[in-house]
């Protein structure tokens, strides 16, 4: 049994796979899946490529060729809650996918047939993920350049759990930020993957958790360096939390 990881971006892993040890490497599917341990867990990292329909190709053949017990998603952000800031940390709860809209079949973000609205990810590894977290954030120096950082104007990080919308659209500008804040009120931040993998990871009754870090506002200043703030940031994130994770 190993553990799925997956990011939409290289660089969004890419201190995971430099820390990956009896790396044994697969592709098919346009896809690079690369087995082997992490803090001495057996573990599966691929990166999926960016959106919905993306994510749900890679999860699937995750699944399917692999003998997987626990998927989580770890990457980037933008923040929808005026509460979170660059640098902070968002253990998704439920996932929903705001561009979902099959009215007037169903109401308003439903997946169709399923009889929901959201998924909800796993309440064990989310607590666990969430005190992982909690320990990373206090040895954050450990992990995290203090200048680097600065860079990207990050003071002091926090973590919540929350929900999050995912959709295959990239948000950045104010008048979006303020529809979503309105329909779906419970949602702190926005992505284009996680409620797909979510969805799979529920056809199949694998367990999932997803870890987003903001690296903008999703508004009309959304012009950060995404790769790099992926990699110098969020992939070393990833690494710091899943060390506490697996110990």
């Amino acid at each position: 049994m190993a553990i799925g990881i997956i990011s939409a971006m290289r660089e969004e892993m890419q201190t995971l796979l430099d820390n990956l040890q009896e790396s044994k490497a697969r592709t098919v599917g346009r896809r690079t899946y690369h087995a082997g341990k992490l803090f001495n867990a057996d573990v599966v990292l691929v990166f999926s490529r960016w959106g919905k329909v993306a994510a749900t190709t890679t999860t699937t053949q995750l699944i399917n060729d692999y003998d997987i017990d626990e998927i989580i998603f770890t990457g980037v952000a933008g923040a929808i809650s005026k509460d979170l800031n660059i640098g902070d940390i968002v253990i998704g709860k439920y996932l929903y996918q705001h561009d979902m809209d099959a009215s007037p079949l169903f109401k308003k973000y439903e997946i169709p047939l399923l009889n929901r609205s959201f998924f909800e990810t796993s309440k064990a590894q989310r607590a666990q993920l969430h005190r992982a977290t909690q320990q990373f954030i206090n040895s954050y120096a450990e992990f995290i350049d203090k200048n680097k950082a600065q860079s990207f104007g990050i003071v002091t990080p926090q973590v919540i759990i929350s929900d999050i919308a995912s959709g295959d659209q990239f948000i950045s500008e104010e008048r979006s930020v303020l529809n979503l804040a309105n329909e779906l009120p419970t949602v702190s931040c926005v992505e284009m993957e996680g409620a797909a993998v979510a969805q799979v990871c529920f056809d199949y009754e694998i367990p999932f958790s997803i870890i987003r870090v903001i690296s903008d506002k999703a508004n009309d200043n959304a012009h950060i360096d995404f790769p790099k703030f992926a990699k110098e940031i969020a992939s070393h994130y990833a690494l710091g939390i899943l060390s506490y994770y697996f110990s």
